[in-house]
Order: C-alpha cells, then sequence, then structure tokens
C-alpha cells in the first residue's frame, strides 16, 4: 500500500509541475528548464539505482564498483528525489537502511520546500 502511494506521490508532483507551467501558473522567472531539469534529472536518478542494484547483485559472486550513497542522495538533493523514490519502492533498492531512507525524505522535504518557496515568493 505504501509503495503505490509513493510512486503515486512522486508522479503526481512530476505531472503537477508540467502542468503549472503548461497552463502558466508559474512565475516567469521559472522557465521551462525548471521542468525539464527534474524530469530528466530523476530519470538519471532512476537509472542510478537500477545500475547499483545490479552491481549489488553480482557483488556476490564478484567484485564490482557500485554507486556510492552519497551520489545516489545528492542526485536526490539535487531534484531528482522523484526518480529516487520510485526507483526505491520499484526496485526495492535501499528500501531497509534507515539512515539512507532518513536522508532521502530530507532530501524530499526541502526539495519541496524550494519549489514551494520559488513558486509563492
Amino acid at each position: 500500500m505504501i509503495k503505490k502511494i509513493l510512486i503515486t506521490l512522486s508522479l503526481l508532483l512530476l505531472a503537477a509541475i508540467w502542468l503549472a507551467y503548461f497552463f502558466q501558473y508559474l512565475p516567469l522567472y521559472v522557465p521551462i528548464y525548471l521542468p525539464t531539469y527534474v524530469s530528466v534529472l530523476s530519470v538519471i536518478t532512476f537509472a542510478m539505482y537500477a545500475w547499483d542494484k545490479r552491481q549489488a547483485k553480482q557483488s556476490a559472486y564478484k567484485k564490482v564498483n557500485r554507486t556510492s550513497e552519497r551520489t545516489l542522495q545528492l542526485l536526490s538533493l539535487f531534484g531528482g528525489w522523484p526518480g529516487a523514490l520510485i526507483a526505491q519502492q520499484w526496485l526495492r533498492h535501499k528500501s531497509q537502511k534507515q539512515r539512507f531512507i532518513v536522508v532521502l525524505w530530507m532530501c524530499i522535504i526541502i526539495n519541496i520546500t524550494g519549489v514551494f518557496s520559488i513558486l509563492y515568493w
């Protein structure tokens, strides 16, 4: 149940950003690159989670280079958190590490606060 809610929340926020742009609810100083940036960075973040999940599975058999948690968290902080949240729930990767989850949610709160401050400032 929570998995569907988190994935839906992420997709709804991406859709809301695009709809706000198309219906011109975004201020003039927020050009097209904001929704594009968030969408592209979410896809990149999802891909990085998928890559790290694949590497984690292979690490049981051989030595592989994994993506650091710091890299995944920075991608989330810079705006790719919808992709991170979807990947975490859908791929079930990094979904058990409490410290990682807390940092991810801090990134989400920072991003949502930033978006609302841009929209209503």
